[in-house]
């Protein structure tokens, strides 16, 4: 059943959504997984709720265990930019399976990908492959640590670096929509070293570096906030940081695992152009599969064993599966014209909320960054975490609610992204802006 069809008539209220599968999916997953998923956000306790178990997805659409069909803009949190299943991606990851799912040895994939993000990604001379955006971000800060010899990072509060012990510090994503300031589990020592500034606000990290510039390994950051929402850089920003970082011997590192491929080609510091001595890549990287990395600079990333005495290794690292299904993915993307299209629809669909809601007298402030949309029910413009907490969460539920009924599925969360993709037409769209409509109206 297409719940996108069988409410064409969205003046009314459509009924409540057939969930008996997904109900009973989550009763019976509670029993053997902690709060019934492995990852908090899918949980829908923000939004309230049964979660939806997906069944099955293709190009921009995914179906539930209880066959409604949903219009999505989650895409796995980020990754599938060219849609679900797409063929040149599922061949190459066939084709890729049929040789061998792990060697757990050098393979001529992992060099062909790692010279596509040398091409792409500014900063990117040496490449280290991953399993995770986790893992890329705590062995950015590693590295930063050894090559500088100091102990300080300084991060940004509502930005998510993953959920290593030390990043969770004012952390977004997941963290924000529980509502912690941190998590139990990390003794106060790990993150004794990490400090935390407004992101925007500049003249907060030079006072910080000021008082203790000779012991910051580096200052990590996303070059949109997308964790806690979208937020971009204020004009000179990031640029700052640059000239901050520099000026004291610190590392600059782009924390590009959402925003990789997604707020331009090049991600953030080909958008902006600023370069940083590193960045960490996932998501769209491994083109659905489990694949991160972390690059940079030359002299730094030769502190990486074996080349240098950091020690970083993983078993499944450059997995020859996960490489296959991210070379197709970027070979796809880099073609003319793919990436200025979702670019477009991106822009289009948030236009047509930020109007919606004008017209509905609902306040909203909307954002646009490269293929990246979010927007905040909030009155003023959101440009930090503390701005981005303003937000009417209980009207983001209602909204949420209000939208999965007409077969439109955003995140089930207020600090979340919208992700557009490849596959995603303009009669998708159309369908979405008019659910948005009405769901507007249903969630005063």
């Amino acid at each position: 059943m297409s719940i996108a069809d069988a409410t064409m008539g969205l003046s009314q209220e459509p009924a409540a959504l057939p969930l008996t599968r997904s109900e009973a999916a989550f009763a019976a997953a509670r029993q053997v997984l902690p709060g019934g998923v492995n990852s908090p956000v899918r949980a829908f306790r923000a939004v309230g709720g049964t979660p939806v178990f997906i069944d099955r997805a293709a190009g921009p659409r995914v179906w539930d265990i209880d066959g409604n069909e949903y219009i999505d803009y989650v895409l796995s949190w980020g990754p599938m930019i060219l849609g679900h299943a797409h063929p040149a991606v599922v061949e190459a990851i066939t084709r890729a399976a049929e040789r061998g799912s792990s060697y757990g040895a050098p393979t001529l994939a992992e060099t062909e990908l790692a010279e596509v993000v040398a091409e792409l990604v500014p900063s990117a001379e040496l490449v280290r492959l991953v399993s995770s955006g986790t893992e890329a971000t705590m062995s950015a800060l590693r590295l930063a640590r050894a090559a500088t010899g100091r102990t300080k990072i300084l991060k940004f509060a509502g930005c998510y670096h993953g959920h290593a012990d030390l990043l969770l510090v004012q952390a977004g994503s997941g963290v924000a929509t529980l509502g912690l300031p941190d998590s139990p589990g990390v003794p106060v020592g790990v993150t004794a070293d990490t400090l935390v500034a407004p992101f925007n606000d500049l003249a907060a990290v030079e006072a910080l570096v000021a008082e203790v510039g000779d012991q910051v390994a580096a200052v990590i950051v996303e070059p949109v906030a997308a964790n806690m929402g979208v937020v971009e850089p204020v004009p000179g920003f990031l640029e700052g940081l640059r000239r901050v970082t520099s000026e004291h011997g610190a590392l600059l590192i782009f924390d590009e695992v959402l925003t990789g491929f997604r707020v331009a080609l090049g991600g953030g510091a080909a958008r902006y152009g600023v370069t940083p001595d590193l960045v960490t890549l996932g998501k769209v990287l491994g083109g659905g599969l489990p694949l991160a990395a972390y690059a940079g600079r030359r002299d730094v990333m030769e502190t990486v064993a074996p080349a240098g005495p950091m020690y970083q290794g993983g078993t499944l690292s450059g997995n020859p599966v996960a490489t296959a299904a991210g070379i197709a993915t970027l070979r796809l993307l880099r073609e003319p014209g793919v990436f200025p299209a979702i670019e477009a629809k991106a822009g289009r669909l948030v236009a047509g909320i930020a109007e919606a809601a004008a017209g509905a007298g609902v306040p909203l402030q909307s954002t646009h960054a490269g293929t990246l949309g979010g927007f905040f029910f909030a009155e003023r413009p959101v440009r930090n975490y503390v701005d981005a907490k303003t937000s009417d969460t209980a009207r983001y539920g209602r909204f949420f609610h209000a939208l999965l009924r007409r077969g439109v599925y955003v995140a089930p969360s207020q600090f979340e992204t919208l992700f557009l993709s490849a596959a995603h037409g303009d009669d998708d769209l159309d369908s979405t802006l008019e659910a948005v409509r009405a769901a507007l109206a249903e969630a005063t």
